[in-house]
């Protein structure tokens, strides 16, 4: 950072200077952690000495306290993937169902961007497609922030909704479902070659609520890469070039992610693991009715306060998940 050339590239510079200090806090968390646990063992020692009621009390509360930052320093140590630091995409589709699941949709895209909210992470709509007469058919989203993938990654997958449904005027239950879609932001370090041959891309008119989330202009951009057939489309800008470049980044990140995948898969079949990666599968139930409760099929971790989770009070899921992973 002190080297003369230092905001020669000012992306690589904001990247660097993000990575310091993410790095800084880091430090800093553990040596405040590392000082309590000193505090609460000279209170221990005390304790031994002349035992006081009082004393006991304050060092069980600041044991919590200390447990609880230890979990989220152990989280943020072991999210050491090359990808886990990049921003994410994340695109939401609903099942079947028409409505009832299009609504789903809508609610899990308002749960994300107040997560989002609530951390800081600045959120951009790339692609927005309403429903028919409620809700989106799908949604594509980029939320920036130093390791919002190394989080997400935990809500790859599934989410299944159990209501009375407002669309029901019998005042029957559903179930609904909706697919999350989570992969790293394309990173300019990360080498990845595409052939312009397999590539169909295409231009058309926005389309989406408008002014609210999207520019209606004839510049909206598709792009079909032949060989995994996987297709991006991006109409967040109002210039078909920045759509354009945007839709080729999720295509590499698409790509990417496809990757990461495969080279997972290679690993837990050398292991000789049982259990496929699926990300694709159910992950997660949100029951609204006869009782509230959010339960992760994966970790068996459970809220109760519904109204929270859906308001984006869902770190506690993704921190269960993680912690999951590691042991």
């Amino acid at each position: 950072m002190n080297d003369e050339n230092f905001w020669s590239d000012s992306k690589k510079a904001q990247s660097i200077i993000q990575e310091t200090n993410s790095n800084k806090d880091l430090i800093s968390s553990y040596n405040l952690i590392l000082k309590g646990f000193k505090d609460l063992d000279e209170s221990l020692e005390e304790l031994k000495t002349v035992f006081d009621e009082e004393l006991m009390t304050l060092v069980l509360d600041e044991y919590e306290g200390l447990m609880k930052k230890f979990e989220e320093f152990e989280i943020k140590v072991l999210l050491s993937e090359p990808y886990d630091k990049s921003n994410a995409i994340l695109e939401l589709h609903p099942g079947a169902g028409g409505t009832e699941s299009q609504d789903w949709c809508e609610m899990l895209y308002r749960m994300y961007s107040r997560w989002a909210e609530k951390n800081g992470f600045k959120v951009t709509v790339l692609d927005y497609q309403e429903g028919d007469e409620a809700g989106i058919k799908s949604v594509s989203i980029l939320i920036e922030g130093y390791m919002v993938y190394g989080y997400l990654k935990a809500e790859r997958g599934v989410h299944r909704l159990v209501r009375i449904s407002p669309f029901d005027s019998s005042g029957r239950r559903h179930t609904s479902f909706a697919s999350v879609e989570v992969m790293p932001e394309f990173n300019d370090e990360i080498e990845l070659v595409i052939n312009e041959k397999d590539l169909e891309i295409s231009t058309m008119r926005s389309s989406g609520a408008g002014g609210q989330h999207v520019n209606k202009t004839d510049s909206a951009v598709r792009i079909v890469h032949k060989p995994t057939n996987i297709v991006v489309t991006c109409q967040t800008e109002r210039s078909q070039l920045q759509n354009k470049e945007r839709a080729m980044n999720m295509l590499k990140s698409k790509l990417y992610l496809k990757a990461i995948e495969e080279k997972e898969a290679k690993l837990s079949e050398i292991k000789g693991e049982q259990k496929a990666i699926q990300w694709g599968s159910q992950i997660r139930s949100y029951v609204f009715c006869p009782y509230t409760m959010v339960k992760d099929l994966r970790t068996n971790y459970e809220q109760t306060n519904i109204s929270e989770v859906m308001d984006g009070d869902i770190d506690n899921f993704i921190f269960s998940y993680l912690k999951s992973k590691i042991s």
